[in-house]
């Protein structure tokens, strides 16, 4: 079992789906964790989800497009839980609309999110991290989007493409400050935010058909992975790309 007591994680968009599954896992591990998200009371019902695992939890209302929003959310976050631990940047939107049909609109409403979003999160965090000296771990989450030509969903498959060149020039950038940075790549999973594709039987089937273990993840099964890598003993792990989706991109 990895010990994780009284390291501070925060992780964005840590309200819901894929999140919150992260947040609890780091939880059960000791970690104290802060929620980031722009639905105050979202947050708030999963903060107490955390607390009642026997840590600290802190809800914090915060737009990851908004940079002097995420410098007020850290300050206060390091205010109440002490240095940052580990930061998971995982607050994203979705988008299925075919490139020759997406507007320009639609086109800077993803990326905003997805990559300015990821980008100043990790930029905010990296600066802490610096300023500590303490080391550290930048986790961001792309998609197996990244991995394949994503039809329908071409802005967002190319907003999660650049996450993982981010992830990468963090890791390289920040080692010298023992600073590591991954990148995780998590397969279809079960969550509010695609419940609508679940409800697609057609769509269902093709994907649970090319996934090997045959079924969607639940956001449970990223507790774990979670821990992993905010694990501070993980000294040479970084620019790596973990990719958890049941073999969906070796099928």
């Amino acid at each position: 079992m990895i010990d994780l007591t009284g390291l501070h994680v925060v992780v964005t968009g840590g309200n819901s789906g894929l999140g919150l599954g992260m947040a609890l896992g780091v939880a059960r591990a000791g970690a104290n964790v802060s929620i980031w998200g722009r639905n105050a009371e979202r947050n708030a019902e999963a903060a107490a989800q955390v607390a009642a695992l026997g840590v600290q939890a802190l809800p914090v209302e915060c737009d990851v497009t908004d940079e002097k929003d995420i410098a007020a959310a850290m300050d206060r976050t390091i205010e109440s839980l002490g240095p940052l631990g580990c930061m998971v940047a995982n607050a994203g939107i979705a988008g299925e609309t075919k490139l020759v049909d997406t507007s320009l609109d639609e086109w800077h409403r993803i990326m905003r999110v997805n990559v300015d979003g990821v980008f100043l999160t990790a930029r905010e965090a990296g600066r802490r991290f610096v300023a500590q000296d303490t080391g550290g771990s930048l986790v961001l989450v792309s998609s197996t989007a990244s991995r394949f030509g994503a039809g329908g969903l071409g802005a967002y498959a190319t907003s999660k493409s650049a996450v993982v060149g981010m992830g990468r020039t963090f890791a390289v950038e920040l080692a010298r400050h023992r600073v590591r940075a991954n990148v995780l790549i998590p397969g279809w999973t079960r969550t509010a935010m695609n419940e609508h594709l679940q409800a697609d039987e057609r769509f269902l089937a093709a994907t649970t058909a090319r996934t090997p273990v045959r079924r969607w993840a639940t956001a449970d099964e990223f507790e774990k992975v979670a821990v992993f890598l905010a694990d501070p003993s993980q000294t040479f792990h970084t620019g790596n790309e973990v990719v958890v989706d049941g073999g969906y991109c070796i099928f």
